[in-house]
């Protein structure tokens, strides 16, 4: 049976997939994950978890077009699939239904530093 859920990693590269449109490529993607969260990671642990999210079904992929800033090679571009945005949406709800919970978060009357 093909695992249904998302963990952290994976559910912020699908993210960023989205998010990259036509330029969800894993060197891309390494860049923007080290840009938005300020982590760094390697190309490996991009390329291997985009390869577990294609597994899943999760996205697809497709080779684009040679480049000569690439010395001729091409890049693979990818792309959330229908089943992709629905467990993102899920993991999203999950996450927004803890948060409701959570006494200290649940009032729009936060004291910050509190």
């Amino acid at each position: 049976m093909k695992e249904t859920r998302l963990g952290e990693f994976e559910e912020v590269i699908l993210l960023l997939v989205g998010i990259l449109g036509e330029e969800a490529y894993a060197f891309n993607i390494a860049e923007e994950f080290e840009s938005q969260t300020t982590r760094s990671v390697s190309i490996g642990a991009v390329h291997s978890t985009l390869t577990r999210l294609d597994d899943k079904g999760f996205l697809t992929s497709k080779m684009g077009k040679s480049t000569a800033e690439r010395g001729g090679r091409r890049k693979r571009i990818y792309t959330i699939t229908a089943s992709g945005r629905r467990v993102l949406k899920a993991s999203r709800d999950f996450r927004t239904s803890l948060w409701s919970q959570f006494p200290a978060f649940a009032t729009d009357k936060l004291v910050i530093g509190a």
